[in-house]
């Protein structure tokens, strides 16, 4: 009888023993799910508890996962512009906002952007350069031919690069215009036909 005690005794803690590792191995399935950002927030959020390990896994990143600073990923470049794209986009902030700050740069580039992601606009960086209606060019540097001139500073590649990273200070806009030297019909179209939201530098911004 004392044998088959101890047998009911040990096969109940082996039970117990299976539903425990079961367990924690879905628990640990679950964390090796989840991005890893994830993970690096809610600890950035909350105060984390000591990292306790199980059987050699973080608990909070198992199976080798790279935890990545949040900050990290948030940089990563939103659009993805081939290399000719990318040039048009430099060359034309350096053409409309060259001596504006590196703000102004950004809004021109944004602005840009904006129109590539409106339906309003073509598709592509250098379309929307490039458009040409009615025998009138949107971008009055490309009508000219200074955009063709222009030497990228160091400080433009830095706004455009931000703003393809992500950061858009342009609240929307989808067109600007340097009024003292814009054309007054163009001027009177644009206070009459778009709603103006701010001024900036040399430049009014509206959509």
């Amino acid at each position: 009888m004392y044998k088959r005690f101890a047998m009911q005794l040990f096969l109940c803690n082996l039970l117990l023993g299976t539903v425990w590792f079961c367990v924690k191995g879905i628990q640990i399935n679950k964390l090796a799910a989840t991005p890893a950002f994830k993970l690096s927030l809610a600890c950035e959020n909350t105060v984390c508890p000591k990292q306790e390990t199980f059987m050699g896994f973080l608990r909070q990143a198992s199976s080798g996962q790279r935890v990545v600073d949040y900050a990290v990923l948030e940089k990563e470049r939103c659009y993805d512009l081939s290399r000719e794209e990318y040039e048009t986009l430099l060359r034309i902030v350096q053409a409309e906002a060259g001596s504006e700050d590196e703000k102004g740069k950004m809004l021109v580039a944004g602005v840009v952007m904006n129109r590539v992601e409106s339906n309003k606009f073509p598709d592509t960086v250098t379309e929307v350069v490039f458009q040409h209606e009615n025998g009138t060019y949107q971008f009055s540097p490309v009508a000219n031919g200074s955009y063709y001139a222009v030497a990228i500073s160091e400080e433009t590649r830095e706004a455009v690069d931000k703003v393809l990273s992500g950061e858009d200070v342009t609240e929307g806009a989808l067109y600007f215009a340097a009024r003292k030297y814009a054309d007054s019909e163009k001027m009177e179209w644009f206070d009459c036909s778009l709603k103006k939201l701010f001024v900036y530098g040399g430049h009014e911004f509206f959509k």
